[in-house]
C-alpha cells in the first residue's frame, strides 16, 4: 500500500526525479532570481581588470581613430573616395575589435580558459558576421511592423471610416513603437553580441534573441538599467581620474618646463583633440613640439578613459545574458 500511496503522491504533484546535475523542478516554478541577476550585473565590474580585453580594445580603438583621423584629412582635401574607404574602415576596426574583446570577456564569464589575443582577434573575424545576420534578420521584422503601421495610417484617410480607425490606430501605435524601442535598447542592442560570443551560429543567436523578446523583455530592461548606472559611475569616476590629473599635469608642465601656453592647450589630447584644435596664433614656436607630445600622450588617456566603462558594459552584457540564457534552460 505504501508504494502505491507514494506513486499516486507523486502523479498528483507531477514531481520527477531530476536528472543528474540538474536541478530540482521546484525551482523551475520560482520567481526570477533579481538579487542573483543585480550580483552578477554588479560585477562585471571586475572587467577593469582583464589585461587581455583591455589590450584588444585599446589597439581597436586607437586604430579607429588613426583611420578616422586619416578618413578627415582626406574629406578636407577633398579626397572623398578616400575618406570614404578609411571611414569604413574605421568602422570595420572598431566592430571586430569590439568582438574579439567580448569573445575574451564571456570567456571569463563562463569560466574558460581565457584565448589569446591573437586566437580572440581570428575568431572576431570568424563570427562577427553572426551578429551582423542577426540584427538584420530582426531589423527586416521591425521594418515588416513599421510598413504594417504605415498602411493602417494609410486606411486612416478613408472618408468616414478614417477617423474611427484612427482612435484606435493611434493607442496601438503609441504602445507598439513604444514596445519596439524597448527591445531594441533592451535585447536586441545589447545582446545579439552576447549570443554570438557564447557559440550560437546565426539561426540560433535570430531564435535566442527573439526568445527573450516573449519571455525575459522586462528582465533584460531591469538588468540593463542596472548596467547603465554601473557603467556610467565607472565613466565618471574615470573621467574625474582624467580631468583631475590632466589639470595638475598642465599646470605643473607651465610651470616647471617654462612653456608659455594656457594650461588647457596641454590639455587637449585628453578630449579626444589634436594640434588642429589649437590656435596656432597663440602658441609661441618654441612650445608647438610639447604640445605635440601632450596630445600624444593625452589621446592615450582618452582611449583609457574610453576603454574603462566599455569594457564594463561588455562584462555586463555577457553576465545578462548567462543570466537570461539559465533561467530559460531551467524553464526548459
Amino acid at each position: 500500500m505504501l508504494p502505491m500511496n507514494t506513486r499516486n503522491s507523486n502523479q498528483e504533484l507531477d514531481v520527477q526525479a531530476p536528472a543528474p546535475g540538474q536541478r530540482p523542478a521546484q525551482s523551475l516554478q520560482g520567481p526570477f532570481d533579481w538579487w542573483r541577476a543585480i550580483v552578477r550585473v554588479l560585477g562585471s565590474i571586475e572587467a577593469v581588470r582583464d589585461g587581455r580585453a583591455m589590450y584588444v580594445l585599446l589597439g581597436a580603438f586607437a586604430g579607429a581613430g588613426l583611420a578616422f583621423a586619416t578618413a578627415q584629412a582626406s574629406l578636407a582635401r577633398g579626397e572623398l573616395p578616400w575618406a570614404v574607404g578609411q571611414g569604413a574602415a574605421a568602422l570595420f576596426i572598431v566592430f571586430y575589435g569590439s568582438n574579439a574583446a567580448g569573445l575574451l570577456l564571456m570567456d571569463r564569464a563562463l569560466g574558460r580558459p581565457a584565448r589569446e589575443v591573437t586566437d580572440a582577434v581570428l575568431d572576431a573575424l570568424g563570427v562577427g558576421h553572426r551578429v551582423l545576420i542577426t540584427l538584420a534578420v530582426v531589423g527586416l521584422a521591425a521594418a515588416v511592423m513599421v510598413a504594417a503601421l504605415a498602411g493602417l495610417f494609410w486606411l486612416c484617410r478613408v472618408p468616414m471610416l478614417g477617423p474611427w480607425l484612427y482612435g484606435l490606430v493611434v493607442p496601438l501605435t503609441v504602445v507598439v513603437l513604444g514596445l519596439a524601442m524597448l527591445a531594441g535598447g533592451a535585447v536586441v542592442g545589447p545582446l545579439t553580441g552576447p549570443t554570438v560570443w557564447a557559440g550560437a551560429s546565426s539561426w540560433q543567436s535570430v531564435r535566442q534573441v527573439l526568445r527573450f523578446l516573449r519571455v525575459h523583455l522586462l528582465h533584460a530592461a531591469v538588468m540593463m538599467v542596472g548596467l547603465s548606472l554601473v557603467t556610467g559611475l565607472v565613466g565618471a569616476g574615470t573621467g574625474f581620474v582624467v580631468m583631475a590629473g590632466g589639470r595638475l599635469m598642465a599646470e605643473a608642465s607651465v610651470w616647471l618646463t617654462g612653456v608659455d601656453v594656457p594650461p588647457e592647450v596641454l590639455m587637449v589630447g585628453l578630449f579626444g583633440g589634436g594640434l588642429h584644435n589649437v590656435n596656432a596664433q597663440v602658441v609661441p614656436p618654441e612650445a608647438v613640439g610639447y604640445i605635440r607630445a601632450a596630445a600624444i600622450g593625452g589621446g592615450v588617456v582618452f582611449s583609457l578613459a574610453l576603454v574603462m566603462p566599455t569594457l564594463v558594459y561588455l562584462r555586463g552584457v555577457c553576465e545578462i545574458y548567462l543570466a537570461l540564457r539559465d533561467r530559460q534552460d531551467l524553464q526548459g
